[in-house]
């Protein structure tokens, strides 16, 4: 890659989207070629929009700090200045699917961080170290779409980003069963601890809409591309229960499975340390790939959401505690940076990968 393609940030202001300019300032493949939001924010330098909501450690980068905020509503011109848009907006869902829709119908790449689009089954949702292969639905979609170049790819929800790449590599053992609770920082709510004093000493039960897309968005990534699209898996079935709790950042899980074939400890370990050596964004050499992708603690109290989110910086996904559980198998506990792997991390690296394959 001689050249560095230019992205443009749909939602630049927001946590996602500072996240986003945050590594694609300084992204060897990549760089941010306009920064928008809405309008009300547009026209301002990127500097004075998130003046006092900065919320990453360090500095806004001096690269961007000076760029225009433009007004993302404003599709055609912006898509005709940059090579992909990743998307990070906060609006309501059919808003969402509208303007991702209409970026894509203007020959432009589109990778979301929104989930209006996930379920679309021609539409890949992609894990890159999981299911690469749903990439090839996008030409389906093309056709319904009717574009040349354009379409959407997405990354699921950040809730599961820890426990699926945990329980991927065990699917030759038959998981038919797969009980987890996740326990989920505030920044999944685009907040910080000093911005949300009421989780102060406090943990919330609930998280809208977070349970049934902990239940149903793993079926899709384990489907099966077909010439009708992406037909989700039956199996296993699923149980979340997603919690709130005073963190910063990162998203821990705490997960029971029951296998068809009870797999030996010695082989669960086994299967993780090949799958997270071996996996395709490694093999090709992806920036954004951690060495490696999967790291199992032997320690009793790790993974620890402060010490091991930032694995990998931040797109490892750390696990411990595996232990037999008296009512359905096995148990253990794994851990993922969310705005990191579970959000503008994630999607750069399937940006990073449709980039090495051709696709944009």
């Amino acid at each position: 890659m001689q050249s560095k393609r230019r992205v443009g940030i749909i939602g630049a202001t927001g946590m996602v989207g500072q996240r986003f300019v945050s590594l694609l300032a300084a992204h060897p493949w990549f760089e941010p070629g306009v920064l928008a939001a809405s309008a009300r924010s547009a026209g301002r330098s990127y500097a004075e929009a998130v003046a006092g909501r900065w919320s990453l450690p360090g500095p806004v980068p001096e690269a961007v700090a000076g760029l225009p905020v433009q007004d993302a509503s404003r599709v055609a011109a912006i898509a005709g200045q940059v090579d992909l848009v990743c998307c990070a907006v906060d609006l309501p869902r059919e808003q969402v699917r509208q303007l991702e829709e209409e970026y894509a119908r203007h020959e432009c790449p589109v990778v979301s961080n929104n989930s209006a689009c996930r379920q679309l089954p021609d539409v890949p949702m992609v894990v890159p170290e999981l299911n690469p292969g749903h990439l090839e639905v996008i030409p389906q979609q093309r056709r319904r779409l009717g574009t040349r170049r354009g379409f959407i790819a997405v990354k699921p929800n950040c809730s599961l980003q820890s426990y699926l790449p945990a329980l991927h590599p065990l699917r030759v053992f038959g998981p038919r069963q797969v009980i987890v609770c996740t326990y989920q920082a505030v920044s999944g709510a685009g907040k910080t601890l000093a911005s949300w004093p009421a989780m102060a000493d406090n943990v919330v039960p609930h998280i809208g809409g977070e349970e049934e897309k902990s239940e149903r968005e793993p079926l899709k990534i384990w489907g099966s591309l077909t010439e009708q699209g992406i037909v989700p898996a039956e199996q296993p079935v699923f149980s979340a229960q997603c919690i709130r709790v005073p963190v910063s950042d990162g998203h821990l899980a705490a997960m029971a499975v029951a296998f068809d074939r009870s797999p030996a400890r010695e082989e669960i370990l086994a299967a993780w340390e090949s799958f997270g050596r071996s996996t395709l964004p490694q093999q090709l050499g992806l920036p954004s790939a951690p060495q490696p992708f999967l790291q199992y603690f032997q320690e009793v109290d790790r993974p620890q959401t402060r010490l091991d989110r930032e694995l990998g910086q931040g797109m490892a996904i750390a696990i411990g505690r595996l232990r037999p559980d008296p009512v359905l198998g096995w148990k253990l506990v794994c851990l993922s940076h969310n705005t990191l792997r579970g959000a503008a991390g994630g999607a750069v690296l399937i940006a990073e990968l449709l980039a090495a394959q051709g696709w944009i």
